[in-house]
This record gives C-alpha cells, sequence and structure tokens, in this order.
C-alpha cells in the first residue's frame, strides 16, 4: 500500500494573508485541496493522511466532504515543529499500515506535484529504500557572506536541490525517528527528514523532479499557481 502524508500543520504568513498559505484560496479553491487532489487522482495512492493544524481539522472535514477526496482515511493533529508535525503522522500510522508499505510526505502547500514526480518517487523507493524529490541547480551559485556579498564560486554540479515528496519504507522512517528521539538529535538539525537523515548518516536515493514543483511561500508564488491553474483549466476545454 502506497499512503501520502500531506503536512498542513505550518502558520506560514509569508504570503501576506490572514490564514495559513495552504488554506488560502487559489480561483475559489484551497491551494490544500489542490495539493490533496494530486494524490487523490494518482492511481498508486491507495490511502491519505492529512497532518493539519488543529484549529483548522473541522473545516478541513468539510473539504473533504466537498470535495470528495475519498482517499483521505486520517486527519492527524500537527505538531508545534515541522519535525513534530512528521511524527505526529507517522506514528499515528503505526497500527494502520504495513512495515515494507509505502509512505510519500508532502508538503500541503505544494499543488504542483506531477502524476511524474509521485510515480517515479514510489518506484525509486520500492528499489531504494527511500527517495526524494530532486532537481539539479540550473542558477549560477556563489557563497552568501551575511547575506551581502559573495566571494567564492559554488560548483552547481555539485548541488542537487531536494524537494517532496520524499518517499520511505513505512518501517525506515518509523525507526529512524525513534532512534532520533531517543539520541535527543531532533533539536540538532534544520526542520526536515532529509536534515534529519544526513545528521544519521544515512543516504537519500534520487527521484525525479522538476522546476515547477515550488513551495507556495510568497505572494510571487500564489501569482505563479494561479497562471499555472488557468492554463490547466483552459487546456481542458480546448
Amino acid at each position: 500500500m502506497n499512503i501520502a502524508i500531506i503536512l498542513a500543520g505550518g502558520v506560514g504568513s509569508r504570503c501576506g494573508k490572514d490564514k495559513p498559505k495552504q488554506f488560502i484560496e487559489v480561483l475559489g479553491k484551497p491551494i490544500l485541496v489542490y495539493t490533496i487532489e494530486a494524490f487523490q487522482k494518482h492511481s498508486e495512492i491507495d490511502a491519505i493522511e492529512v497532518v493539519c493544524i488543529e484549529q483548522y481539522m473541522e473545516y478541513l472535514d468539510e473539504l473533504i466532504l466537498k470535495y470528495n477526496l475519498s482517499k483521505v482515511k486520517w486527519v492527524v493533529k500537527g505538531g508545534d515543529t515541522f519535525q513534530n508535525s512528521v511524527i505526529n503522522g507517522v506514528f499515528y500510522l503505526k497500527d494502520k499500515v504495513r512495515p515494507d508499505d509505502i509512505v510519500l510526505i508532502h508538503y500541503g502547500a505544494s499543488p504542483f506535484v506531477s502524476e511524474e514526480i509521485i510515480t517515479d518517487g514510489i518506484l525509486v523507493c520500492r528499489e531504494k529504500g527511500n527517495s526524494s524529490s530532486a532537481t539539479p541547480c540550473y542558477l549560477l551559485l556563489g557563497n552568501n557572506e551575511e547575506g551581502l556579498q559573495s566571494t567564492q564560486w559554488v560548483d552547481r554540479d555539485k548541488i542537487m536541490q531536494l524537494n517532496s515528496p520524499q518517499c520511505f519504507q513505512f518501517r525506515y522512517v518509523y525507526q529512524l525517528y525513534q532512534e532520533a528521539i531517543e539520541k535527543e538529535i531532533l533539536n540538532q538539525v534544520e526542520p526536515h527528514t532529509t536534515s534529519l537523515m544526513y545528521k544519521m548518516g544515512q543516504t537519500i536515493y534520487f527521484s525525479k523532479g522538476n522546476q515547477t514543483n515550488i513551495k507556495i511561500t510568497t505572494k510571487e508564488d500564489l501569482e505563479l499557481f494561479e497562471g499555472y491553474v488557468l492554463k490547466k483549466n483552459r487546456d481542458k476545454n480546448l
């Protein structure tokens, strides 16, 4: 079984709106719904769990009914940090999935994810035990000196940009977080599963990504996504 864990527990405010960005509406529909629909429509996704900010859990239940998001089987309360939200989502599934099932951890504010990206994430994970959507860095890179200047060139061919979905055999990600909690190292790393993997000496395997699959963070990202949706709708009607 393949289970998508959609993370919607954040309260990001850089979009300049009065609600968490995953619940901002684009053409009348919340961003989170677009994200869930990408997994809802994918033939290899069997179930979806949404880790949601507590104040919006009731609203999310309404959205699930309104948009017929039938693969959403569980809604779990988010944590006070990204890592704790992932832990809540993963640990909640302990008695509900098998050790060799695949979980796909994905940001609720990343609605650009494509069928191809999801498919390849599952494929690589089946072969390697984990995968992260990844793309080469196409821009020129330099070091950052206090946000003011750069004096050193950085070889972009040695850099990959990691994104979501991040896919894991359930037993792997469950044990990863169990060990991290026991060793008390969660507060020593940046708040991402991949950062924790690096800290614990693990290897991350790349699956397909693309430059479009961004996480909505700013007002400009919102405008970009609105244009993307308009184009998709236009193409459907041609």
